[in-house]
């Protein structure tokens, strides 16, 4: 990827996650993360939703699972050529292809099934708009962690893991 890619360093509770955004294949989603990054949005929110041999979710909600209020939804990049492969970040949305607004993941095993695939709203996919660099052994920590149930949500981790900051590299 270009040298123009911005560079993200995630603290979470469990230790340090580099990230590279990819603003040349993503430049709409590279833009929204990032200005989420840089208001702070991001700190002290929790990877809400972690499943394995799936993702690790976070971005959305603290550690009362309340949602934090987003900004507006931004068009969907799925179709930016980019794969759902171990490593990378896409963002999460509802079944409206349009909807995703700060939530994201990070795919812990290869998901080409959540792929760009057409234009009908099932087949849209999941934007890829970055990569982990550095760190994907505290991800890994992250998937490991035991989940349960709580407030209606499932799959969320029975101790908070928090995103202690998101700060840009410059």
């Amino acid at each position: 990827m270009s040298e123009q890619n911005p560079h993200v360093m995630l603290e979470t509770s469990k230790g340090s996650i580099k990230i590279e955004l990819f603003s040349d294949k993503a430049p709409i989603t590279a833009k929204n993360f990032l200005s989420y990054v840089r208001e702070g949005y991001y700190d002290g929110l929790i990877f809400h939703r972690v499943i394995k041999d799936f993702m690790v979710q976070g971005g959305g909600m603290s550690e009362n699972l309340e949602q934090k209020k987003p900004k507006f939804a931004i068009k969907n990049e799925a179709d930016n050529g980019l794969s759902n492969e171990r490593g990378t970040l896409a963002m999460a949305r509802t079944s409206v292809v349009d909807s995703a607004t700060s939530q994201f993941f990070i795919n812990v095993v290869d998901n080409s099934f959540l792929d760009h695939r057409g234009k009908q709203p099932d087949l849209y996919g999941y934007c890829v708009f970055g990569k982990v660099l550095e760190g994907m052994e505290v991800v890994d920590e992250i998937r490991t962690v035991k989940t349960g149930t709580s407030r209606g949500h499932s799959d969320v981790p029975v101790e908070p893991v928090f995103i202690v900051s998101a700060k840009v590299i410059e």
